[in-house]
C-alpha cells in the first residue's frame, strides 16, 4: 500500500477558537499515528481567522508531544516570510525534541497579503526572487557542508528530511537541482500537476540524501459511511474554499446539505477544478478515487487534506481511508 499522510492546516471552527483548534489537532494527529499514517504536517497561513497553524514550529512541538513515532513536519514553512538561520534553530531544536521525526517542506510562495508583508517586516517578492540561495543556505547551516561565518545552534548535525513543496513548474525544478524530495499542493493547484512532476522526474540529480526522484502529491480525501454523509461532512472545506477564493475567508462553517448543487455556476467550476485530486465518499468511492490518482501520477506517498467541522468526522475519515486500503 502507498504511505499515506496527513496534512493539517489546524483549523478554527465557527462557535470554536485557538485553543480548541490546537487541541483537536493534537487528537488528530494521535489518530493518525495510530492508524498507520507516516507524517503528519502543519502549513503557514498567517493572519486567517480560520487557521490557527501560523506558528508552525510552536506547533509541531505540540504535535510531537501528543504522539510518539510518528513523522511530524512542515508541509510547508513559507522561507521568503523568515530567514534561513531561525529556521534552521527552529528545526534543529525540533529534531532534538523528536529525534529522527523531523520534515521540512520549503515553499517559494510568501503566501501573505500585503498587509502582513507589512508586518513581517519583509520585501516578499525580493525575498522569493533569493529563495533558492536561501534553500542552499539552510541546508548548509543544518549540515555544515558549505563554509558560513555563523553556527546554528540547535541546527548543524540536526537529521531534519528536507523536502521542496510545489504547484508550478518552479518548484519541480528546484527539487530536480537539487535532489530533493518533492510534494506537490495538488489539493488546490492542480493545474500543473502533470506538467511539474514530469519536470521534476525529468531532470532530477541525485544528491547525498536522495538516489532517484520522490514525489508526494496531495489529496482531498474525506470519507464516511455512504457518499451522501460524506459530501455532507466535505460541505463544510467546500464553503471555506469558495470564501477564500470571493475574498471572504473566516472560521470553518457548518456542513450544508446540498451545498454545492445551490451554488452559483462560477462557484461550481471553482470546486470541480479542484476535483483531479479529492475524492469523497463512502470507503469504497475513497478507495477507487486514491487508486486513480495513483494510477495517473505514480506518486511514491499521497499526503490526505480535508478539513471537518465535526472533529471526530476527520479522525473516523482517516481510519476509514486506511481501513479501505488496507
Amino acid at each position: 500500500m502507498i504511505p499515506l499522510s496527513v496534512l493539517d492546516l489546524v483549523p478554527v471552527r465557527e462557535g470554536s477558537g485557538i485553543s480548541e483548534a490546537l487541541a483537536e489537532a493534537g487528537k488528530l494527529a494521535a489518530t493518525a499515528e495510530e492508524a498507520g499514517y507516516k507524517r503528519y504536517w502543519v502549513a503557514e497561513h498567517h493572519a486567517t481567522a480560520g487557521v490557527a497553524g501560523g506558528a508552525v514550529s510552536v506547533v509541531l512541538a505540540h504535535i510531537g508531544h501528543c504522539t510518539s513515532t510518528i513523522r511530524i513536519g512542515a508541509g510547508g514553512i513559507m522561507l521568503p516570510n523568515h530567514n534561513p538561520f531561525v529556521i534552521a534553530e527552529q528545526f534543529g531544536t525540533l529534531d532534538a525534541l523528536f529525534p529522527g521525526r523531523v520534515d521540512l517542506g520549503l515553499g517559494r510562495a510568501p503566501g501573505a497579503a500585503g498587509i502582513v508583508a507589512r508586518a513581517l517586516r519583509k520585501d516578499l517578492h525580493r525575498a522569493a526572487e533569493q529563495f533558492p540561495q536561501d534553500v542552499l543556505e539552510l541546508r548548509a547551516l543544518m549540515r555544515g557542508d558549505l563554509e558560513l561565518p555563523i553556527t546554528a545552534t540547535p541546527g548543524l548535525g540536526a537529521q531534519v528530511e528536507m523536502w521542496m513543496l510545489g504547484s508550478s513548474l518552479f518548484g519541480a525544478q528546484l527539487a530536480a537541482q537539487l535532489g530533493l524530495p518533492y510534494a506537490f499542493a495538488s489539493h488546490f493547484a492542480p493545474d500543473h500537476l502533470d506538467a511539474a512532476l514530469e519536470t521534476y522526474r525529468s531532470n532530477f540529480r541525485p544528491s547525498a540524501s536522495l538516489e532517484k526522484p520522490h514525489v508526494m502529491a496531495a489529496m482531498t480525501v474525506i470519507a464516511a459511511e455512504s457518499d451522501a454523509e460524506a459530501e455532507l461532512v466535505a460541505s463544510s472545506q467546500d464553503q471555506s474554499f469558495v470564501r477564500l477564493r470571493s475574498g471572504d475567508p473566516g472560521k470553518l462553517p457548518p456542513p450544508v446539505k446540498d451545498y454545492k448543487a445551490n451554488l452559483p455556476v462560477s462557484a461550481q467550476a471553482m470546486l470541480e477544478r479542484l476535483s483531479v485530486a479529492r475524492t469523497v465518499g463512502s470507503p469504497a468511492t475513497v478507495r477507487e478515487g486514491i487508486a486513480r490518482f495513483v494510477e495517473r501520477t505514480r506518486a511514491d506517498e499521497l499526503i490526505l487534506s480535508g478539513a471537518t467541522y465535526d472533529p471526530a468526522a476527520r479522525q473516523h475519515s482517516l481510519k476509514l481511508v486506511m481501513e479501505a486500503l488496507g
